[in-house]
């Protein structure tokens, strides 16, 4: 079955662009179980960890909500075998009213993850893909990569990318050898200035790096911002100032569920200083236009 959105842009109230699946219906899991547990212990969720895509649609249903899944395909680097983004794609196609599928590729796998990725977009119909650069194991701007790039700029494709400081491997030793420095902003800068036609999305506060991250949105058109993954009462001042201001236009509601739910993400954002006409663009607007689902994307 190939995903053909069915979302009612006038009868969601929010689209979260960034919610994972981390467990599918054979009882696998998108991570082994210390790097799990060390990411619920990290972001204290207390909520279900491991949600199937059908609880995920159905939680987002009761919210009069909408959201883009997807899962990180890191099997390289971390030995783990990934979740099956093309299964992903086919049980969103199930929810689509609510549901919107990004696929996963690791990019390591060279000409390999380029043919996938044509294949998810043409025989599946994903919207966009999630990477995940500390986790992956893999430097963005590195040209062993630019084709990868290349083909998703011809699908006309959506990047999301990881940035800042990740929940994954936090508090064990060595953050089980996942490196922060491949989800420094400024590699992507550099894939924004090589590849101008591809639409990226830089997710979450990219802590440290806030204030690069921030540059490069106000800087090329074709890069968007989600606000994933921290509390907003978290956010550092000089991003929620952007965001109520100037790059009002280029930033996108994340949650990060499960690790943090749209409930307590939209109720810390509302108690910001952030003006009554810029939370519709944030909340939603922003994400259609981007995603084509409302006007042009780019």
């Amino acid at each position: 079955m190939t995903y053909t959105p069915r979302i009612d842009p006038d009868a969601i109230v929010a689209l979260d662009v960034h919610a994972h699946i981390e467990a599918d219906h054979h009882g696998r899991l998108s991570l082994d179980a210390e790097l799990i547990a060390a990411s619920a212990k990290y972001f204290k969720a207390g909520q279900d960890r491991t949600p199937t895509i059908d609880r995920v649609a159905a939680y987002y249903r009761q919210r009069n909500m909408a959201a883009v899944v997807f899962t990180v395909d890191a099997a390289t680097e971390l030995g783990h075998p990934a979740l099956s983004s093309e299964e992903i794609a086919r049980q969103a196609a199930e929810h689509a009213d609510v549901l919107i599928p990004f696929g996963s590729v690791d990019p390591r796998r060279g000409p390999a993850a380029v043919a996938q990725a044509r294949r998810l977009v043409r025989d599946f119909g994903v919207l966009g893909f999630k990477f995940h650069p500390s986790l992956q194991g893999f430097t963005p701007n590195d040209p062993a990569h630019y084709p990868l790039w290349r083909a998703l700029e011809e699908l006309g494709s959506v990047a999301l990318f990881h940035t800042g400081q990740t929940g994954i491997g936090a508090g064990l030793p060595g953050g089980r050898g996942i490196k922060l420095r491949h989800s420094d902003p400024m590699l992507l800068d550099d894939v924004a200035a090589d590849f101008p036609g591809l639409t990226m999305i830089l997710a979450h506060p990219s802590v440290p790096w806030v204030d690069a991250s921030l540059s490069i949105a106000g800087h090329k058109s074709n890069v968007y911002l989600d606000l994933s993954g921290w509390s907003p009462k978290y956010f550092p001042p000089q991003l929620v100032r952007q965001a109520a201001g100037p790059l009002r236009h280029k930033v996108l509601f994340g949650s990060d569920y499960p690790v943090l739910t749209p409930d307590r993400w939209m109720a810390d954002f509302a108690a910001l200083d952030v003006k009554d006409e810029a939370k519709p663009l944030i909340y939603k607007e922003n994400a259609l236009r981007v995603l084509g689902l409302r006007g042009a994307s780019r």
